[in-house]
This record gives structure tokens, C-alpha cells and sequence, in this order.
């Protein structure tokens, strides 16, 4: 009985961490059915994603810090839109007064909800990272991962050897997590397989809503290739270790690391 109560309060956290890409979600449905001569879609979208986020700041769902966290992913996630965009890798085909070279203003908040995901998920659970690598191999894993989002078109594709860098250099390190006073942990590797996996069932329900159009969509809705849970997942890397960083510059002005054990708070 007592691990069913640890899963349903589980479940609950794992909800509220999720509520903004939730609500993300439900834009993207409504928004269909909302006439083009009143507003454009994707201009609504923005619309409503901007309100929500004063919301989540007013009623302090989001504390600031993690809002600023939220806004660097923005950022990251609008320079890697305009520029796959522009080498093809998707397109939005609908026209929108919040476009700039063909990328939407909301598109960034997409990659900013999976931050907050993680934050919230770091605060509610009080997540703690064991045996967690040298700071300096992680900046430089965490940035060749995301450069070679932009450089595999020019170059050799890096995300195999860039995995298997990633999985030598984690291979000790834990996530764990506490639910009702009982900490649980997993490998942190595993975790993040986890994550792509799902952001990967997300991207199906976002394209058959029509939130972006990969080229062997263009004729009508198909399920996304399975190969997008490999690009998902060093996304995701990205996103975890930027997290991580930013948390543990914050922590080590508050508290010494003792035995490489990490508590962001």
C-alpha cells in the first residue's frame, strides 16, 4: 500500500511539473478551431503563452529564478528553430504576424516548457545528482551536443560518438528523488532515455496538431520517425545539463560540494 501511495504522489508531482507544456498541449488543440480572420494561430498561441507565463510568475508556480532559467532556453530554443528551419528540417506553414523568417515567437516556448519541466521537477521532488562529473567535462559535452545540431549538416553527424561520450562520462552518476520522505534513485542515463522517450509521444500529438510540419508531413499527418527520439534525447541532455550548471553555480555560492555529492535546491 505504501508504494502505491509513493506512485500516486509521484504521478501528482510529475503532473504539476508538467502543467505548462499541459496547457502548451491544449493550445494547440484549441487553437484549430479559432478563425483565422479573428487572429492568427500561431499569433494566439504566443498570446496565450505569455499570459500563462505571468500567471505562473503572479501565483509563484514558477519562482524567478527558474523563470530566467526559462527565458535562456527560449533563446536557445529560437536559434536552433531559425536555423533548421532554414536548412528545411521543419516548417510552420501558416502565416502569423509573430514570425520572423519563417520561425513563430511561441515555437521558443516549447523548448522553454521542457525547462520548466525539469525545474519544477527539481523543486518538487528534490532532486540531488550523486557522483556527478567535473564541471568543465560537462560545459564542454553540454555545448558539442548542442553544436552539432547546427554543424551535422556541414560535418559528420557526432551524436552516436557524442552518446556514447555521454554515457562513459554519467555512467556513475545517480539521479534521486524523494517522495513522501523515501528516496528513491535511478541511473541518471536511464533518465534521460526517459525523457527523450516521451518528449518523442509529445512531438506526435504537437504535429498532428499542426505546431510545426516535418517534410514527409507536408501531404498529411504521419507518425514521427523514430530516429527523432535520438535527436530528442540529446536535446534533452542539453536542456538537463544547462539546468544542472546554472543550479550548481547557484549552490556553490551558498554551500561547499562535499564527496561530489550535489543537492540543488
Amino acid at each position: 500500500m505504501k508504494y502505491i501511495h509513493h506512485l500516486l504522489s509521484f504521478g501528482y508531482h510529475q503532473a504539476m511539473s508538467c502543467l505548462f507544456p499541459v496547457i502548451i498541449f491544449l493550445t494547440l488543440a484549441v487553437s484549430k478551431f479559432i478563425p483565422g480572420d479573428f487572429i492568427a494561430r500561431y499569433d494566439f498561441i504566443l498570446l496565450v503563452c505569455l499570459i500563462y507565463q505571468l500567471l505562473f510568475l503572479v501565483t509563484r508556480l514558477e519562482t524567478f529564478d527558474e523563470f530566467k532559467v526559462i527565458c535562456l532556453f527560449h533563446v536557445i530554443g529560437l536559434a536552433l528553430e531559425l536555423y533548421k528551419v532554414h536548412m528545411g528540417s521543419w516548417a510552420y506553414p501558416e502565416e502569423a504576424w509573430s514570425k520572423i523568417a519563417g520561425v513563430p515567437l511561441y515555437s521558443g516556448f516549447m523548448y522553454a516548457s521542457v525547462a520548466s519541466y525539469m525545474c519544477q521537477a527539481w523543486r518538487r521532488m528534490d532532486l540531488q545528482l550523486v557522483n556527478w562529473p567535473n564541471t568543465w567535462m560537462v560545459t564542454l559535452v553540454a555545448a558539442a551536443t548542442y553544436f552539432n545540431f547546427f554543424t551535422h549538416h556541414y560535418m559528420w553527424d557526432l551524436r552516436w560518438v557524442l552518446k556514447a561520450v555521454i554515457l562513459l562520462l554519467f555512467f556513475r552518476t545517480f539521479v534521486t528523488f524523494t517522495i513522501q520522505r523515501t528516496t528513491y534513485r535511478m541511473p541518471l542515463s536511464l533518465s534521460f532515455v526517459l525523457i527523450g522517450f516521451f518528449i518523442w509521444i509529445a512531438e506526435n500529438i504537437v504535429t498532428f496538431f499542426g505546431a510545426w510540419q516535418y517534410p514527409n508531413q507536408q501531404a498529411g499527418w504521419q507518425l514521427v520517425h523514430v530516429s527523432k527520439i535520438s535527436s530528442w534525447l540529446l536535446l534533452v541532455i542539453v536542456s538537463f545539463l544547462a539546468v544542472a550548471l546554472l543550479k550548481h553555480v547557484k549552490n556553490k555560492e551558498l554551500t561547499e560540494m562535499k564527496d561530489k555529492n550535489i543537492s540543488f535546491k
